[in-house]
């Protein structure tokens, strides 16, 4: 079981089901939620910068991204995490995209991410789950 984990995604029914199968599934006891890669950015931030002054704080292991999300979306996310270097604060977070896309470019691409694990399809599902556990 995870610890806590982070799910990216601007649909409030993904996250919904997301939230339901992850408890259900007792996969991970923390699931923190943004909206958009901005939003997952300012959270990583705020842990970068040191401003959770919580001394019990939990750091994601996991992160749930989705692709295609307004303000921005997740290949945008994952070029600036490479690009300032995120892996290096955040060495054991890891990325499974999760898209609706199933286009093997897009599986090709996030290839080249060395956060992310692996890329599976919505909607996410026990099974999904099962074969992710640590």
């Amino acid at each position: 079981m995870y610890k806590k984990i982070l799910c990216v995604d601007d649909d409030p029914i993904t996250l919904m089901l997301c939230k339901k199968v992850i408890q259900k599934s007792e996969f991970s006891e923390v699931i923190d939620i943004a909206n958009n890669g901005e939003d997952a950015l300012k959270y990583l931030d705020a842990i970068k910068g040191g401003h959770i002054s919580d001394p019990d704080f939990i750091l994601p292991e996991l992160m749930f991204l989705d692709l295609n999300m307004p303000v921005m979306g997740g290949w945008e996310f994952l070029d600036e995490m490479t690009e300032h270097n995120y892996i290096e604060h955040f060495p054991n977070l890891k990325v499974i995209v999760l898209s609706s896309t199933i286009d093997p470019k897009d599986i090709e691409k996030s290839k080249s991410y060395p956060m992310v694990l692996d890329f599976l399809s919505k909607p996410i599902t026990r099974e999904m789950l099962e074969s992710l556990k640590k």
